[in-house]
């Protein structure tokens, strides 16, 4: 790359520090999609639980994590102001080497929730590798890094599912633990030998209060209707994730390779959001967030009504394919919003919320999927997801209506 075309001086070492980060990202996504879809199929080896059981336990698994990281989130945020993300990569791929391996080794179910417990607590490599790319990518160029760092992740979950399907049919649900442990030790040790970060530490004394800080955001209902919207959407993933590896082990009757299966009807959201996710950006640069943000959230309400009847495992791959196109705006819509409104010097300690929210979500709907399926049927997961994301709907409406006048 010829520097002459960038009139900023280039960070030293920026592109070994990109590819670093970009492999890293794309290890902790496939690395969390090669265990989690079938986690619950781990759980019912450990002990002789009936449906209503194996489903609480499998919502607790997942939601462990998010319970942890919804309380520590605010802490890391600012922590990562006052001391720099390449620290904060490095506490997370570490630990999570760590915890992942050891949930390999549980002989219990109690022991898996543990460790999810303690790895939500020191999570959040994917969101400290974009920040720290943020601050480190020559200007002209952080459009293609930026865009380039979301790919990781979600081509990690896209290929996660089928590799760990893969290896728990041929060896066991244990493997893949093991496997993603290890891969995770050596991001540890690529980011601390490979990246580096140009880092200004902001003192403690200089930060301003949360408080006084949202005096300063000129519409704070926006702010918060993003935050639910956050909440919700991620709910709307995460209330399937717990159940859909049991979902289609009873479609097809237990019988066949249902873990292979299950891993592509858990990696097909994840195609649906590689495919879409530049155009969907494109669109959301000429017509401006809200928009993208309502007609998204409308089709996702729209999707879930054959999703709640469907009876294949290929039509629910199907649909959920549809879900992961749209899904692709959703998210980012939320957060571009939040760029709109927020001054710059609140953007650390908001987005820090914002992934409170999103990991509060994740423990709502993964809670409210595992209670509602044992208690009822997997299909009625999908209706009341659906009618929250109609609730959504409702909530950004009233929030644009107040807005405009």
């Amino acid at each position: 790359m010829d520097t002459a075309d960038y009139p900023e001086p280039l960070p030293k070492g920026w592109h070994k520090t990109f590819y670093t980060l970009w492999i890293g990202c794309f290890i902790t996504g496939m690395g969390y999609s090669m265990t989690m879809p079938f986690i619950s199929l781990f759980i019912n080896e450990l002990g002789n639980f009936n449906r209503f059981e194996l489903n609480i336990y499998s919502g607790l698994a997942f939601a462990m994590t998010f319970i942890s990281q919804a309380i520590v989130s605010p802490y890391w945020g600012s922590l990562a102001d006052q001391k720099g993300r390449k620290l904060m990569c490095l506490r997370a791929s570490g630990v999570m080497a760590c915890t992942i391996f050891i949930t390999g080794l549980s002989t219990s179910v109690w022991m898996i929730i543990g460790m999810r417990f303690l790895q939500g607590a020191f999570s959040g490599y994917i969101n400290n590798a974009t920040a720290l790319m943020a601050g480190e990518t020559p200007h002209r160029k952080s459009g293609w890094v930026m865009s380039a760092m979301m790919t990781a992740g979600v081509t990690g979950n896209l290929i996660g599912p089928l590799v760990g399907g893969a290896l728990s049919s041929k060896f066991g649900y244990r493997i893949p633990f093991f496997i993603t442990g290890g891969l995770m030790f050596l991001v540890f040790i690529a980011t601390w030998v490979n990246t580096k970060e140009h880092f200004t530490p902001i003192d403690k004394e200089e930060m301003k209060p949360m408080k006084d800080l949202l005096h300063t955001i000129p519409n704070v209902k926006i702010i918060f209707a993003m935050f639910i919207t956050t909440l919700i959407v991620q709910a709307s993933v995460m209330s399937i994730d717990p159940i859909v590896s049991l979902y289609v082990k009873e479609m097809m009757h237990g019988k066949g390779d249902i873990a292979f299966v299950a891993g592509v009807v858990a990696a097909t959201p994840g195609l649906g959001n590689l495919l879409s996710a530049s155009k969907v950006g494109h669109i959301m640069d000429e017509v401006g967030p809200e928009k993208v943000l309502m007609v998204g959230l409308i089709v996702a309400t729209i999707l879930f009504i054959p999703m709640t009847f469907t009876t294949s495992p290929w039509m629910l791959a199907f649909w959920r394919f549809l879900l992961g196109l749209t899904n692709a705006g959703l998210m980012p819509a939320a957060q571009t919003i939040l760029t709109l409104d927020v001054p710059d010097e609140a953007f650390g300690r908001i987005f820090s919320y914002n992934q409170s929210f999103q990991a509060a979500g994740s423990v709502f709907g993964a809670l409210l999927g595992s209670l509602i399926s044992g208690i009822s049927t997997y299909s009625m997961v999908f209706a009341l997801t659906g009618a929250t994301l109609f609730i959504n709907i409702w909530i950004v409406l009233a929030c644009r209506s107040r807005k405009q006048a």
